[in-house]
C-alpha cells in the first residue's frame, strides 16, 4: 500500500568519519513524506551520531528506542536512555549523540524547509545574513573528525527539553486507547510527537484527514491494521506510515489481539482544518472551532 513501508525493508545509509559512525535508514522518504523526515539512527557503541550542530530553521524530536548514551548539548552532557525524548529548537543549543558501550538507537525527526543560502558560486561563497560562509572543502563531517571528540564531563542534571515517556501527559479515548503528549513536555513548538497505546481489537482515533498538517506514524509493538480511505494494511513493530497533507484520505488505526504501540509525529498548523467523514464534522484548528461539515455548503 502506498505510504506504508517496514524499517526491515530499508537499506540503510553507512556514515563514518572519524569519532561519527552509525547506520542511518531514511523511514520517512521510504513512507513517502513530503514536508518532514525520519531517520532511525543505530549510533556504533561509544561513537557520535552526527558533528555537533544547531539547525537553522528546522526543529528536530529525538526519542530513544533501545540501548543508552549522552546528549551533548553546548558543552554539557546529559544522560539518556530507552523511551526518552528530546527536542532541539532552531538555532538554539549545538548538539549531538553519544552511545553507551551497548549502542544507541533512536529515531530522529525533522522538517523538510528550505534554508534560502544564496550561493555565490564565483566568488565561493554562501550568504547567511548577516555572515557567510566558505563554499566547498572539506565535508562538514571531516572538519568535526579533524576537531576531535567533543570535551564530556560530569553528566548534568537534565533540562525540560529532555523527557521519558513515564512523564508524559496522558489523555484517555472513548475507545480505551491513551494518548501521551511528549511534545508539549519537552517544548516542541512546530511539530509534535505522542505516544499511542490501543488495547486488543480497540480503534484509536476515528477516521480523519487534515488538510495543512503531515504525520508520520511508526509502529513500536503489538499488532493490527491502519485504514486508509477504502483500503487496510496489516501493520506491527517497524510498520511506517506517512499521511501527507490534503490527501482527502481518511486514515484510522485499529489494534490487533496484542494491543498496539504506536508514537505519532506531526506538524502544528494553525491553518489546518480536520475532516471526520464518520460524524461529518470538520475541526479549524486556528481558532478551535468544530461544526459540521454540511453547514459549510
Amino acid at each position: 500500500m502506498q505510504h506504508v513501508a517496514h524499517w526491515d525493508e530499508v537499506a540503510p545509509r553507512r556514515r563514518e568519519t572519524g569519532h561519527q559512525a552509525g547506520d542511518w535508514y531514511d523511514l520517512g522518504s521510504a513512507a513517502g513524506s513530503v514536508s518532514v523526515g525520519l531517520q532511525r539512527v543505530l549510533v556504533d557503541p561509544g561513537r557520535w551520531s552526527t558533528p555537533a550542530h544547531a539547525e537553522g530553521a528546522e526543529e528536530e524530536i529525538f526519542f530513544v528506542l533501545s540501548g543508552s548514551g549522552i546528549s551533548w548539548q553546548d558543552g554539557e552532557a546529559y544522560e539518556i536512555g530507552a523511551g526518552d525524548c528530546l527536542v532541539h529548537l532552531p538555532e538554539e543549543q549545538a548538539h549531538t549523540l553519544r552511545a553507551g558501550p551497548e549502542g544507541l538507537e533512536v529515531l530522529a525527526y525533522g522538517q523538510r524547509k528550505p534554508q534560502g543560502n544564496t550561493v555565490l558560486p564565483r566568488a565561493g561563497v554562501a550568504w547567511m545574513s548577516p555572515s557567510w560562509v566558505d563554499v566547498g572543502g572539506p565535508h562538514p563531517w571531516e572538519r568535526e573528525a579533524a576537531a576531535g571528540e567533543p570535551d564530556v564531563g560530569e553528566s548534568s542534571p537534565r533540562p525540560r527539553r529532555i523527557a521519558h515517556l513515564s512523564n508524559g501527559e496522558r489523555y484517555e479515548l472513548e475507545t480505551g486507547a491513551v494518548d501521551v503528549s511528549l511534545g508539549d513536555v519537552v517544548g516542541s513548538v512546530e511539530t509534535g510527537l505522542s505516544h499511542m497505546t490501543i488495547p486488543p481489537g480497540a480503534e484509536g482515533y476515528p477516521p480523519h484527514c487534515h488538510s495543512a498538517e503531515e504525520e508520520l506514524f511508526v509502529v513500536l509493538a503489538g499488532s493490527g491494521t491502519v485504514t486508509l480511505g477504502e483500503e487496510s494494511a496489516a501493520v506491527g513493530p517497524g510498520s511506517v506510515v506517512s499521511r501527507p497533507a490534503g490527501t482527502r484520505v481518511p486514515h484510522s488505526f485499529e489494534a490487533g489481539a496484542d494491543g498496539l504501540e504506536y508514537l505519532a509525529y506531526g506538524t502544528r498548523d494553525p491553518n489546518d482544518v480536520v475532516y471526520s467523514p464518520r460524524t461529518d464534522e470538520v475541526r479549524f484548528r486556528g481558532v478551535g472551532v468544530t461544526m459540521p461539515a454540511g453547514k459549510l455548503g
